[in-house]
């Protein structure tokens, strides 16, 4: 099945770190920011222009938003044909410019519709190292580092799409239409998680965990993941054909928020139930002991404890059969929850879908006694430090099977 590039959804990129002019007012009376030739001749262009813009602000834990808006590309010494031209991106003042401070990293990426996304992350954060690896641009300094996106580059896999769904980018796969048969038993409503991830390994036969579990893994959530979407397609379009108008006739405003707050709320608890529901299945696969959602003191509850509910209550504190496994598709911050689980596991773990997470979280990680565990195709986001230090999900069963309890 194909998987789409980033050539289907960008023309060009450019990165720099943001200096005191550029992003502070008070510094300049300008709002702009210079562009080179090298971004004017991959995707900006050598004309005045007024590009439809969406802002975009992702803090240190992705904690982001988003505005639309504008942005004019222009010479700012076309009046004056005697000096050499210098062009500039001049933009408005919103919440994503007010938010940005100097040091942090602008990357500017033309969509193919025209759209101009102008994204802020701040230096050495999770979204930075995120972003410079899907767009393929490291920021060197105060000019920008630009390039043409290519045809021919490497397909989008699960760590781009994710990046991409961060940015507010909608990957539609390029085969999406081949899924509608295996959906059609659903109609215009959504079955429990449970039943969509059983139907996601189920119509994916030739993927065995035995054979790779980390590949599986992926397989199985990428595999649902389109399937959701396509689902989730079908019943949006026909709740919005029905349109939100109340019975009087009036526009129901409230009801169209709510309904839209319901989709983006079943996306996200979604995909943590299906990461779950895949994971017990690999340890199925490998005959792993093990017990979903076990109550440790203080009710707590690790995603999943090893071998049993039962060993945990007999074994001593630290004893070396014990381990625990936090699932969370994303970090965050919420990394910090996992250390408080299942006090008797003194090294705790921690399996993540997140790409490229920051050298600074990850040490933070390592020091704090967490073993972060990422499946293999997701570790090429990380730098060669971190993937001496981190696991797969096969070293992960390893261990789990090398300290069983005898």
């Amino acid at each position: 099945m194909k998987r789409g590039q980033l050539r289907d959804y960008f023309a060009g990129v450019g990165a720099k770190r943001l200096s005191a002019v550029d992003a502070e007012p008070r510094r300049s009376h300008q709002h702009e920011v210079g562009t080179t030739r090298a971004m004017r001749r991959h995707f900006l262009g050598e004309r005045k222009h007024e590009f439809q813009t969406i802002y975009v602000w992702l803090g240190r834990e992705q904690d982001g938003f988003s505005v639309q808006g504008t942005a004019t590309h222009y010479d700012a010494r076309a009046l004056n044909p005697n000096r050499a031209a210098e062009w500039r991106l001049y933009y408005l003042s919103n919440p994503v410019t007010e938010a940005m401070r100097a040091g942090d990293t602008l990357f500017l990426a033309l969509a193919n519709n025209g759209v101009l996304y102008f994204i802020v992350a701040p230096e050495g954060s999770t979204s930075e190292r995120q972003l410079s690896w899907l767009f393929g641009v490291q920021p060197q300094g105060n000019l920008f580092v630009s390039r043409e996106v290519a045809e021919g580059e490497a397909d989008l896999d699960f760590a781009a799409r994710f990046i991409l769904d961060e940015i507010g980018i909608e990957f539609e796969d390029p085969d999406a239409d081949k899924l509608d048969e295996i959906i059609d038993r659903y109609g215009t409503n959504f079955p429990r998680t449970a039943e969509f991830s059983d139907l996601a390994r189920l119509t994916l036969p030739e993927v065995r965990a035995e054979d790779d579990p980390d590949m599986a893994l992926v397989a199985w959530l990428s595999h649902e993941e389109a399937l959701f979407r396509r689902l989730e397609r079908r019943i949006v379009s026909a709740h919005l054909e029905k349109g939100f108008v109340d019975g009087s006739g009036v526009i129901d405003v409230d009801g169209f928020i709510q309904f839209s707050l319901s989709v983006q709320n079943r996306r996200k608890s979604r995909m943590g139930q299906s990461l779950e529901h895949h994971l017990e299945a690999v340890f199925r696969a490998y005959g792993v002991a093990h017990v979903r959602g076990a109550i440790t003191e203080n009710k707590q509850r690790p995603d999943f404890l090893f071998p049993s509910e039962e060993a945990y209550r007999t074994a001593p504190q630290g004893h070396t059969c014990l381990t625990m496994l936090g699932a969370k598709s994303t970090c965050k911050d919420r990394w910090r929850q996992v250390l408080a689980e299942a006090s008797k596991v003194n090294r705790k773990h921690l399996l993540t879908l997140e790409p490229g997470i920051s050298e600074l979280q990850t040490e933070q990680m390592r020091t704090s006694g967490l073993q972060l565990v990422v499946p293999q195709s997701i570790q090429d986001s990380y730098t060669d430090g971190q993937r001496d230090w981190l696991w797969n999900l096969r070293d992960f069963i390893r261990d789990v099977e090398a300290r069983a309890c005898k």
